[in-house]
């Protein structure tokens, strides 16, 4: 079912992206020029070429052999890849999601793992999150007036048939174990479904762990005004989950992630105004001191630091988002940089500027 999918998605992606551009050649984030990146080249910043646009973070040990492992037909490596990252949930969520992109290219290692365990809660949720982003895929992210009604069609199919292996996942997994309901997430989202049914969904997550980071950033595009909320819906959850975080969970990132919702949905938002706010500054400063909190070798470290970075350089903090560039650089898969169609360009225009800026 996977795989048949793949040729859909080709087809019909090609004007979301042609979407995409347009939305990215005008926004807010290309009123500043890009400086003259050799003053970065010369500080040990990394160049253009050299840049990973699909990971926000280096690969954690393993996740490249495992890969490689599952393409050439090897699913016990990535089963046990997989297993590796125990009752970290935030990790382990990552982990279903790095193996169901190979898994929706191609699902024969994922169908024999499947066979051979047809009772294992990890090979369960790969296979409904890979089911879920082919669907995903072909619906893109852009509102209903830029999705085609073909697009509509096929992804109503895909998503109505990953609603069986969906179950099959929650059925499965361990009792606290979270992920296959986060897995739900974007289902939820791409649905429409009630508050109700979602509040729901959101019950089952946190009574088994109430500080899963992406759980949290999960919820929050459900309670974006692009999908079932608001600005002012989206902007209290975030404030909530915040508050609910200790020094060091990283719950800080939410505030900042609602900013970035509010500011892209807002085509005539100046980003130089909005992101001096003072309840911007005050979310920036709070996630700066939730980073220094945290377990430097905490991989979720880095979602934090690139919208950090991205504030930073429109508050004028320009020496500040210079530690934040130089921890990152490198791997700029991630949000703010993701949410245009040129995210290497959006990315060096704003690290060369501040790295320009902090020398003078």
């Amino acid at each position: 079912m996977i795989g048949l999918a793949i040729l859909a998605i080709v087809l019909i992606s090609g004007a979301y992206k042609m979407l995409r551009a347009r939305r990215s050649a005008g926004g807010a984030g290309n009123r500043r020029r890009a400086a003259d990146p050799n003053a970065a080249l010369a500080l040990g910043f990394l160049p253009a070429d050299r840049l990973d646009t699909d990971r926000g973070a280096p690969p954690a040990p393993g996740e490249v052999a495992a890969l490689d492992a599952v393409r050439a037909g090897d699913w016990q490596a990535g089963a046990a890849w997989l297993d590796a990252a125990g009752q970290d949930w935030d990790e382990r969520f990552r982990r279903v999601g790095v193996l169901a992109g190979p898994a929706a290219e191609d699902d024969a290692w994922l169908l024999a793992w499947r066979a051979e365990r047809p009772e294992d809660a990890g090979a369960a949720a790969v296979h409904a999150d890979a089911a879920v982003s082919v669907a995903w895929k072909v619906r893109g992210s852009l509102g209903a007036k830029h999705t085609t009604q073909e697009q509509f069609r096929v992804f109503h199919r895909l998503i109505a048939a990953s609603q069986e292996v969906m179950a099959e996942a929650q059925r499965l997994a361990d009792p606290a174990d979270p992920v296959p309901y986060m897995l739900e997430q974007p289902v939820a989202m791409a649905l429409g479904y009630t508050h109700e049914r979602y509040g729901e969904l959101w019950a089952e997550i946190v009574k088994r762990d109430p500080k899963v980071l992406s759980a949290h950033t999960g919820a929050l595009q459900y309670w974006c005004r692009k999908w079932r909320g608001s600005h002012e819906v989206a902007e209290a959850f975030a404030k909530a989950s915040a508050a609910s975080g200790a020094p060091g969970d990283l719950l800080s990132l939410l505030p900042l992630y609602a900013y970035v919702e509010y500011e892209m949905a807002e085509e005539d938002l100046a980003p130089e105004v909005f992101y001096q706010r003072p309840d911007v500054v005050a979310a920036t400063d709070a996630a700066l001191a939730d980073v220094a909190a945290a377990d430097p070798a905490d991989r979720r470290v880095a979602r934090v630091r690139h919208v950090l970075a991205w504030n930073l350089y429109w508050q004028g903090r320009y020496a500040e988002a210079v530690e934040q560039f130089r921890a990152v650089d490198g791997y700029i898969g991630a949000t703010p940089w993701t949410y245009v169609s040129d995210s290497r360009g959006r990315y060096l225009r704003a690290r060369d500027f501040c790295v320009r800026e902090a020398a003078a």
